[in-house]
């Protein structure tokens, strides 16, 4: 395999994975700290005969989107924290009609306009509940500029494998920082294609419950019916009231994510084997927190580092484990408290929880970490 290395700031990363993974359209609207994704995007894809087209606001870009994508092409948008919240009518939208597409959402300051050039991750909780209604979501949070370009493509392919929208999630630190990159060679990237429906066009079932709980997709203009809805539907497509069809028809969207789990989950588990303080963090303060261990570990103290990196689904099972081993778990994180309710919810009562939290618009530092620990041991 053949891999070129580049230097790369996190956003410019996130585009050229992007189109990497096969992504054709863009629709967005430009907002710190993600424009320079749109600007990225705007250069590239013409070269791969994509389309860019800058939207009027957020709600055009993904209704755009979702607009590519049931017409066949790989599409994708990308905001931050007030775009992101105008994205979330037609988030549902694509949820509940299968579509796949990505949106990448970088971090910022808020809420509200709030600080636009500064670091946040007060959106963990709005990726996964931001629209209304049960559904699934996939989100992964990627913590270093590799991550950026590897999990951008590994969206694109999730999105495509379980016709779900996939979000990547990362703060501006992230966005903005320049690290080495390797880039394969585009014969060497995986690229995942929905479930296309072949074969008899009167048989065909828009929303089929099949074995793997994911239906095949008609491609518009090719014989097969096309039949999209935003209201709770039977699996023909029609719209319906009735209890026990509206209860399969969101619980099949449920249960098409946690089938698969195990394809769809991924972490990062650091010392957690014989951890007596488990620390869990994403993006920039997983860095810190990954520093912090190896600063703890060099003065006696056993601790290990658990992160998610997908977000949504949590890999609940990894942290019941280490949790069940921990005496004491600590959740630095960049807002008021949001990680560290999933985290309290499935430690159980198994070890003291610690929360860690900053909503000033600086990253947390690794000796406030070790400070921390240090005070509670």
């Amino acid at each position: 395999m053949s891999k070129n290395l580049v230097t790369l700031p996190g956003n410019r990363a996130c585009a050229l994975g992007a189109v990497a993974a096969g992504c054709r359209f863009f629709a967005g609207y430009p907002i710190t700290p993600s424009s320079e994704v749109a600007e990225t995007m705007a250069r590239e894809l013409p070269r791969v005969d994509g389309v860019f087209v800058q939207m009027e606001d957020e709600i055009a870009s993904l209704a755009a989107v979702v607009g590519a994508s049931l017409g066949g092409a790989k599409a994708m948008t990308a905001t931050s924290g007030p775009g992101f919240s105008l994205m979330q009518e037609n988030l549902g939208y694509a949820a509940i009609t299968e579509t796949p597409c990505v949106i990448i959402n970088v971090m910022r300051g808020g809420p509200s306009t709030g600080m636009p050039t500064r670091p946040s991750q007060g959106d963990i909780m709005q990726a996964r509940w931001g629209t209304h209604g049960d559904h699934p979501i996939i989100v992964v949070a990627p913590t270093s500029v590799q991550e950026i370009y590897t999990e951008t493509i590994r969206a694109f392919n999730l999105a495509e494998e379980f016709r779900t929208p996939t979000i990547v999630l990362y703060d501006e630190v992230i966005a903005h920082l320049i690290e080495s990159v390797e880039i394969p060679a585009a014969a060497d990237v995986v690229q995942v294609d929905r479930k296309w429906v072949a074969g008899d066009a009167a048989g065909y079932i828009p929303y089929a419950e099949t074995e793997d709980l994911i239906p095949p997709m008609s491609r518009p203009g090719e014989g097969h019916r096309v039949h999209i809805t935003g209201l709770t539907h039977t699996p023909e497509g029609f719209p319906t009231q009735k209890p026990d069809l509206a209860t399969k028809a969101v619980q099949r969207l449920i249960d098409k994510i946690e089938l698969h789990r195990d394809r769809i989950e991924s972490f990062e588990a650091l010392q957690t084997e014989d951890a007596d303080v488990l620390i869990v963090a994403i993006g920039i303060v997983a860095r810190a927190a990954r520093r912090a261990v190896a600063d703890l570990r060099a003065s006696g103290v056993k601790a290990g580092l658990l992160r998610p990196i997908t977000l949504w689904p949590f890999p609940e099972r990894v942290l019941r484990a280490a949790a069940a081993k921990a005496k004491l778990i600590v959740v630095p994180e960049m807002n008021a408290g949001q990680l560290v309710l999933e985290v309290e919810r499935l430690a159980g009562g198994s070890a003291k929880v610690k929360r860690i939290n900053r909503i000033d618009g600086e990253p947390i530092a690794p000796a406030e970490v070790v400070a921390e620990v240090r005070e509670l041991l």
